[in-house]
C-alpha cells in the first residue's frame, strides 16, 4: 500500500510509467514482499515438457495460481505429479514480465498429508526458536579430537553400518558406544530421548551423534518431536544431528551443535580433524626429512671443501708436486739429450756420407761402374749382336764393300750376304 501512495499522482505531476518499468515495479515489490512460501492447492492443466521441466495451475476453489517445477525438483521430491492431485509446494512468487502475470517457481512439494505436517513442523518450530532454544550463542564448540563418541540410532540400520566403515577406512581410533533406539514410528521420539540421557551419563563421553538414514517426512518425523528437539539441547555433551535427508531440516538440526547431512557425513566430520593433523604431520616429515637432507648436503660439500684444502696444503700435497715437477724437470732432460743424440748421429752420418763420396776409390767405383754400362751398351750395338737379332750385311763380292741400298745392285752382281752364323753369295736380279 506504501508503495502506490508515495508513487500517487497525475499524469501531469509525474512521467508515467511504460508497461516494462511498472512491471518491474510490481516484480521487485511482489518478490521482496514473498521470500519463500508454502501454498496448498490442486494440480491442474499438468504439461511436462521434453526438458524434464512441469508448468501446472494451483488452484482451489476460489482462485489459481500459475507454477513451474523444473527437473532437478521433480527428481528430488521423489514423487510423480498427477492431474487432481492434492499437494502444498514451498517455492518464491515470480512476475513472469512478458506477460505480466505471477507464478511460484515449486522448490518442493509433498501431497495434501505432509504439508499438514509441514505446518506442525513450522508451528513448533516457530514456538521453539521464540523461546531462544535454537540461538547461536548456545552452540557448543566440538572437540577436535574425541576419543569417545556416542551415537543414538538404530543398531540395526544401514546409517550405523556406513557410520563405522567410514571411521574405520579413515582410520579412526577411539571408542565408539551405539545406543539403541527406534529412528521410525510410534515411541520412536522417547526412546531417542532415553538414549540421548542415557549418553549424558557415559563419564568419559566427549561426542554424541543422533541420527538414522533418509526416509520420508513422516519416516523423520519423530526428529522433529518437541521433547527430541528440548533433549538435544539438554544434552552434556555437543551433538551432531546427523538426520538422513537433503532438502528439510528437523527440529532436532535446529537445538544439535552442528548438523551433518547424513551419518556418513557425521563421520567424515568427526575423523576429518585426525586425517588433517595426520596430513599435517606427513607434510612436516617431508619438510624435516627435506631440510635435514639439504643441511647434509651443504655440510657434506663444506667437508670436501675442506677435505681439499686440506689436501693442496699438506706437506704430502707439497712433497708429491715437487716429485711431479722433479719427474717433468727429468722428463724433458731426457728428450733433450735423446734429441741432442739424435740431431748428432743425423749430422754424423751426413759427414760420413759427404767423405764417402769424396773418396778416390768412390770415385773409381763410379767411373769402373760407368764404363762397364758403355761397353754394355757398345756391346749390344756391335755388329755380331745385331746379326743375331736377325739382320744381315750385304756386300759386293769382289770390292767387299757394304751395299746399304738395292739399287746399287745390278743385274747379275755376286753379293755376299753376312749372317750370324756365316755368309753366302747371291746372284743380283733386275728388280725393276
Amino acid at each position: 500500500m506504501d508503495f502506490f501512495e508515495e508513487n500517487a499522482g497525475t499524469p501531469q505531476d509525474d512521467a508515467p510509467f511504460t508497461v516494462t518499468e511498472f512491471t518491474r515495479r510490481i516484480k521487485a515489490l511482489v518478490e521482496n514482499t514473498f521470500g519463500g512460501v508454502w501454498i496448498r492447492g490442486e494440480v491442474s492443466n499438468l504439461r511436462i515438457q521434453s526438458s524434464g521441466h512441469a508448468y501446472f495451475t494451483l488452484k482451489d476453489a476460489g482462485a489459481q495460481l500459475a507454477a513451474v517445477a523444473f527437473r532437478g525438483t521433480l527428481v528430488r521430491a521423489g514423487t510423480r505429479l498427477r492431474e487432481g492431485m492434492q499437494i502444498v509446494v514451498f517455492g518464491q512468487i515470480s512476475i513472469y514480465e512478458p506477460r505480466g502475470n505471477y507464478q511460484i517457481i515449486v522448490r518442493t512439494f509433498q501431497e495434501e498429508g505432509i504439508g499438514r505436517l509441514q505446518e506442525a513442523f513450522e508451528r513448533l518450530r516457530r514456538k521453539l526458536e521464540a523461546e531462544g532454544l535454537f540461538d547461536k550463542s548456545l552452540k557448543r564448540a566440538l572437540p577436535t579430537l574425541p576419543r569417545t563418541i556416542a551415537f543414538v540410532t538404530s543398531p540395526t540400520g544401514a546409517a550405523i553400518r556406513d557410520f563405522i566403515s567410514i571411521l574405520r577406512r579413515r582410520d579412526w581410533a577411539g571408542r565408539l558406544i551405539v545406543i539403541p533406539a527406534k529412528v521410525q514410528g510410534a515411541g520412536a521420539a522417547e526412546e531417542i530421548v532415553r538414549g540421548i540421557e542415557q549418553a549424558s551419563a557415559i563419564r568419559d563421553l566427549e561426542l554424541l551423534v543422533v541420527g538414522r538414514g533418509g526416509g520420508s517426512l513422516e519416516d523423520l518425523w519423530c526428529f522433529n518431536e518437541e521433547i527430541v528437539a528440548r533433549a538435544v539441547r539438554a544434552s552434556r555433551v555437543p551433538v551432531i544431528s546427523a538426520v538422513g535427508h537433503e532438502i528439510d531440516f528437523t527440529l532436532s538440526d535446529f537445538a544439535a551443535d552442528l548438523r551433518a547431512e547424513t551419518p556418513s557425513a557425521a563421520a567424515e566430520f568427526i575423523s576429518s580433524a585426525r586425517l588433517e593433523i595426520a596430513d599435517r604431520f606427513e607434510n612436516a616429515s617431508a619438510l624435516l626429512d627435506d631440510l635435514t637432507e639439504r643441511a647434509m648436503q651443504n655440510f657434506s660439500q663444506k667437508l670436501d671443501l675442506l677435505e681439499s684444502k686440506l689436501a693442496r696444503h699438506s706437506p704430502l700435497s707439497h712433497l708429491r708436486l715437487v716429485r711431479e715437477r722433479l719427474a717433468g724437470i727429468a722428463s724433458r732432460i731426457d728428450s733433450a739429450i735423446t734429441f741432442r743424440l739424435t740431431r748428432s748421429r743425423e749430422k754424423i752420418s751426413h759427414i760420413g756420407f759427404s767423405l764417402e763420396k769424396q773418396n778416390p776409390e768412390h770415385r773409381v767405383r763410379l767411373v769402373r761402374l760407368h764404363l762397364e754400362q758403355l761397353a754394355t751398351r757398345l756391346r749390344a750395338s756391335g755388329l755380331e749382336s745385331t746379326l743375331k737379332r736377325g739382320f744381315a750385311v750385304a756386300r759386293d763380292a769382289s770390292t767387299g764393300k757394304i751395299i746399304d741400298r738395292s739399287r746399287d745392285v745390278g743385274f747379275g752382281q755376286l753379293v755376299e750376304l753376312e749372317f750370324s752364323d756365316g755368309r753366302t753369295r747371291v746372284e743380283g736380279r733386275d728388280l725393276n
